[in-house]
């Protein structure tokens, strides 16, 4: 089995019930990991950690966790201590945006009669809820349940970045500064915990075909819109991704195949990044 050194160690996954971090549990425990799904949505966690013990005959547990919350955080690790014994890698997966955090204007003409719908009229509180769902629900996690990897002198920890760290997208600015956070994020405590044995590091997926893409991507008659038909232009490979392509980039970020790799945020775009447009 490729990635055998990963076999019965434990992963734990905030955001672990939403779509990307469905994936990566199933991928994840089809290579031998016990898999500890940490979600806002208890009852989602523990309906995909049902499901990953009977398909994959391993060790997994659902655990109500809100990463944004300190004592919640700390009760889930306690809870996750009593059910696993140790934890060898965690993946903050909890991330995302609002629509409540996004302008309804990608750009605003400069004959526009007045400023409804540009980034001058987005509520404070949704901004900074994104910023902090993106950002702090990275940091507090990794505050919390990092020193059981440190005590270790072993383990990684895994972000999820995004390509709007890269390229900020119109109309989502708290999401791209959340997750370009996020990336820097990384690189700070991959350098920090670099003598523990811990490495740090990110992937950054492009567009994937997630429910939430497919309802933002076509229209009710299934075409394209507009928005997402530059998007595919703009994508050198000329698709969207599909989920289960962030496996395997996951798998080699947590394995000792990537044993000298600490601090890198890795593309997962099909060439999104590269590309200038011309």
């Amino acid at each position: 089995m490729a990635f055998e050194d990963l076999k019965n160690k434990t992963v734990a996954i905030t955001g672990g019930a939403g779509v990307i971090g469905h994936s990566l549990a199933h991928g994840l425990a089809e290579n031998g990991m016990n898999v500890a799904i940490l979600d806002l949505d208890a009852d989602k966690a523990e309906a995909l950690a049902k499901e990953l013990s009977q398909q994959h005959g391993i060790n997994s547990a659902g655990i109500a966790c809100d990463v944004l919350d300190k004592a919640s955080i700390e009760a889930a690790r306690d809870v996750l201590v009593d059910t696993f014994g140790q934890l060898d890698f965690l993946i903050n997966g909890a991330g995302g945006n609002s629509p409540e955090a996004s302008t309804e204007v990608e750009q605003i003409k400069a004959d526009s009669p007045d400023l409804k719908g540009s980034f001058f009229e987005l509520p404070e509180e949704q901004f900074r809820r994104t910023l902090d769902l993106n950002l702090m629900g990275t940091v507090l996690p990794s505050q919390i349940l990092g020193p059981l990897l440190v005590k270790q002198s072993r383990g990684a920890i895994l972000n999820i970045s995004s390509m709007n760290a890269y390229r900020p997208l119109t109309k989502i600015p708290a999401y791209s500064a959340g997750k370009c956070a996020v990336s820097n994020f990384t690189e700070w405590l991959a350098v920090h915990l670099a003598e523990t044995g811990v490495r740090v590091n990110a992937i950054a997926p492009g567009f994937f075909l997630t429910e939430q893409l497919k309802f933002l991507a076509f229209d009710d008659k299934g075409e394209l819109t507009d928005r997402y038909r530059r998007v595919l232009e703009r994508t050198p490979v000329h698709r969207f991704g599909e989920t289960h392509e962030l496996i395997d980039p996951t798998l080699f970020l947590l394995s000792n195949t990537s044993a000298f790799i600490t601090g890198v945020i890795l593309p997962v775009d099909g060439g999104f990044n590269a590309y200038s447009g011309v």
